[in-house]
């Protein structure tokens, strides 16, 4: 008999915990969804969502916090999915940008990506940087950590092409000059 109200009260308990977890106030968000991003433009906004900007959760966090309109808020959508390896998606968002607004698109890409290169994660920062040169094809520094990228990955090619752009537009006589002459010199200009 014991056992048997045991089981039952144990029931009840799992049965009252599933309810508590699932329900929500009315107007509450749902707990797949955001909470709206409150005032402070784009920035905060991409400040909030920045850690969703990953393979996984991407694709569900900009639909639950929507982009803020204007070029600033596709630029960081752009940022975001990037980060999250989806660069195909990153470079339709640019690409729908009024065509005067998509280098500067690809500056702020750049700017959110840069420290992912400076780390030396070369998987994700070669195809980043390439799609910011597409873009701007003079920025030195996307072409200098496309080609590093690349080279680290074994494409010798576009490799000599951007180390060889990025020393035309580089004249600084430091560490990043002396890579790329010291990489494209194993590659045999």
């Amino acid at each position: 008999m014991h056992r048997r109200l045991f089981a039952m009260g144990l029931a009840y308990v799992a049965a009252s915990g599933v309810l508590i977890a699932t329900h929500r106030a009315p107007g509450a968000t749902p707990p797949h969804a955001l909470p709206p991003v409150e005032g402070g433009g784009p920035t905060t906004w991409f400040a909030q969502i920045r850690p969703f900007c990953n393979p996984v959760e991407v694709e569900v966090a900009l639909r639950s916090r929507p982009v803020p309109a204007g070029f600033e808020g596709g630029a960081y959508a752009a940022a975001c999915l990037a980060l999250a390896g989806k660069v195909d998606k990153a470079r339709a968002l640019i690409d729908a940008l009024p065509a005067n607004d998509r280098a500067r698109a690809a500056g702020v890409v750049f700017e959110v990506a840069h420290p992912v290169a400076d780390a030396g994660d070369d998987r994700a920062a070669g195809p980043i940087m390439e799609m910011v040169i597409e873009y701007w094809p003079n920025h030195y520094m996307a072409l200098y950590h496309a080609g590093m990228s690349e080279y680290a990955l074994g494409q010798p090619d576009p490799a000599r092409r951007n180390l060889a752009e990025f020393l035309k537009l580089y004249h600084e006589d430091d560490g990043w000059r002396r890579n790329a002459v010291e990489v494209l010199e194993r590659l045999g200009r």
